[in-house]
C-alpha cells in the first residue's frame, strides 16, 4: 500500500485535541482543513447528503482534488442516497474517488427486494472519520448533513445536539492507515462482485495481503478502554469496532471507565438500548454512590429505537440513575464525561446496532480541559433543554406507552435471534 500513501509525517509526542459541538463548529472546521491538505483526504461516513452544509463539504473536497490532492470518501450503501448526477459529474472530472460500503442493490440482487432481511446487511459502515494528510484526524457523531435538515422529517427549527473531536499528534496517522486498509478492502470486494478478478487480485495485492507489500498494521493501545492518570501515556486513543478482532472494543472501554468510576458518569447518547453488562455496570456504579446522569433521545425519531429504551428505564431509575431527555431537537451525541477528566466522543450507539454489528470508531481521552468542556455542554443542555424523568411518572405510564415500548424491545430482540448475537 505504499504507493497509496503520503509521505509519513513525523510523530510528535501527544495529541492536540479540539472540541467541536454540532456541525456548526465541526462543518467549517472540516472544510478549513480540506482547504489546507495538500496531499490525502480520508474520509468515512454513514450519512452524505448535498443539502446545505453538505453542499459546502462537497465542494471543498472538489476543491482539495483539483489541486492535485488524492481525495477518497466511502461512503454507507444504506446511509447514504446514490450520488446525485450533478455530483457525480463534479466528483468524476475533479478527481474525486467515491465508493460505497456494502451497496443496498448488490444486497438485493435475486432476492426479489428482501435483501434487507439478511442479517449480513445490518453490518453498516456507521462510524464518521477523517483524517487529512496524516496529521489532522476527525472522530465524531457528525454525519456530512446539515444541521438544520433531517432526511426523514425535513427543515428542522433548532440544530442537532452532536459533537466531534479533532485531534493532531500520533493518532491521525493510526486512523489514516485503518482507514486505509478498509478502503482497499471494499475496492477488492468491488471489483470481485463486479468479476473483474484480474482487477480485484491486483487491489489484493496492491493492500499488501500474503507478504506481498507493507501492510499497515492497526494496534489498539492497550490503555484506551480506562482512566488513566499516567502523564507518560498518550491522552487521546483510537477505539474501533469492527467484526473482526474489535468486536467489544467499545462497549468494554465504556465499562471499565464505568467500573473505575468514582464520583460522576455523564452519558449522551441518541440510541440507547445497553446490553445486560452495561446496564449492571451503571446501576452497581450507581449504588456504590456514584452520581449517574444520562442525556438521552427525548424527541420521537424512529419507532424501534425510540419506544425499544423505555422498557431499560426502569431498573436505572430504581437505582438512582437520573435520565434527562433532550426535546429541543434531535439528539444525536454519542459522547461521555467520567470523573472530569476520561471522556470519549465518537460514533457508537448504546444499542445493539452499534455494539454488535456496526463498524464504529470513538476516540477516548484523559485529559481535564477537554473533559470539562464537554462536561459544561453537558450540563448546559440539560439544565436548559432538556427535561428529567420522574421516576414515579414513568412507573405509571400509560398502558399504550408500555404495550408499544415491550413491542419494540421484543421487536429488538427477535432481531438480534436471527443474527445468532447474544446481547
Amino acid at each position: 500500500m505504499t504507493q497509496n500513501r503520503s509521505p509519513m509525517p513525523p510523530r510528535q509526542k501527544s495529541e492536540e485535541l479540539q472540541l467541536l459541538h454540532s456541525g456548526q463548529a465541526f462543518f467549517p472546521a472540516l472544510i478549513k482543513a480540506f482547504d489546507a491538505a495538500a496531499q490525502w483526504i480520508q474520509l468515512e461516513t454513514y450519512i452524505f447528503d448535498f443539502h446545505g452544509a453538505g453542499a459546502q463539504v462537497a465542494d471543498a473536497l472538489t476543491r482539495a482534488a483539483r489541486r492535485g490532492v488524492k481525495v477518497q470518501v466511502l461512503v454507507d450503501g444504506i446511509g447514504t442516497s446514490p450520488l446525485p448526477a450533478e455530483w457525480r459529474k463534479k466528483f468524476a472530472e475533479a478527481g474525486v474517488e467515491w465508493c460505497v460500503y456494502s451497496p443496498l442493490a448488490a444486497g438485493l440482487l435475486g432476492l426479489g427486494g428482501l435483501g434487507l432481511l439478511v442479517p449480513e446487511r445490518w453490518r453498516r459502515l456507521h462510524r464518521k472519520l477523517c483524517v487529512v494528510d496524516q496529521r489532522l484526524v476527525f472522530c465524531g457523531g457528525i454525519n456530512v448533513l446539515d444541521d438544520y435538515f433531517d432526511l426523514v422529517h425535513g427543515e428542522l427549527q433548532a440544530p442537532r445536539f452532536d459533537f466531534a473531536v479533532a485531534v493532531r499528534g500520533p493518532l491521525a496517522l493510526e486512523a489514516a492507515d485503518a482507514m486505509a486498509l478498509l478502503w482497499w478492502r471494499v475496492q477488492v470486494g468491488y471489483s470481485a462482485r463486479q468479476r473483474h478478478l484480474s482487477e480485484a487480485w491486483e487491489k489484493f495485492r496492491a493492500a499488501g495481503y500474503g507478504g506481498l507489500a507493507d501492510v499497515p498494521q492497526h494496534a489498539q493501545p492497550t490503555n484506551a478502554g480506562a482512566p488513566s492518570s499516567a502523564a507518560s501515556r498518550p491522552r487521546a486513543a483510537l477505539v474501533l469496532r469492527d467484526n473482526l478482532r474489535n468486536r467489544g472494543s467499545i462497549e468494554r472501554a465504556y465499562r471499565k471507565a464505568i467500573g473505575q468510576a468514582r464520583h460522576e458518569i455523564i452519558i449522551s447518547n441518541a440510541y440507547f438500548l445497553p446490553g445486560g453488562k452495561l446496564r449492571r455496570a451503571l446501576v452497581r456504579a450507581a449504588r456504590r454512590g456514584v452520581r449517574v446522569t444520562l442525556l438521552l433521545q427525548g424527541k420521537y425519531e424512529h419507532f424501534m429505537q425510540y419506544h425499544a429504551a423505555r422498557p431499560v428505564y426502569g431498573a436505572l431509575l430504581s437505582a438512582g440513575v437520573e435520565i434527562h431527555e433532550y426535546e429541543v431537537s434531535f439528539l444525536h451525541a454519542k459522547v461521555a464525561v467520567v470523573d472530569g477528566h476520561w471522556a470519549t466522543v465518537g460514533s457508537s450507539n448504546l444499542d445493539p446496532l452499534s455494539l454488535l454489528l456496526a463498524r464504529e470508531a470513538n476516540v477516548v481521552v484523559d485529559d481535564k480541559a477537554f473533559a470539562e468542556d464537554l462536561r459544561r455542554h453537558l450540563c448546559e443542555a440539560m439544565a436548559t433543554q432538556g427535561r428529567r424523568m420522574d421516576p414515579a411518572a414513568y412507573s405509571q405510564r400509560p398502558l399504550g406507552q408500555r404495550l408499544q415500548g415491550w413491542l419494540a424491545y421484543a421487536l429488538m430482540r427477535l432481531a438480534l435471534l436471527v443474527t445468532g448475537q447474544r446481547y
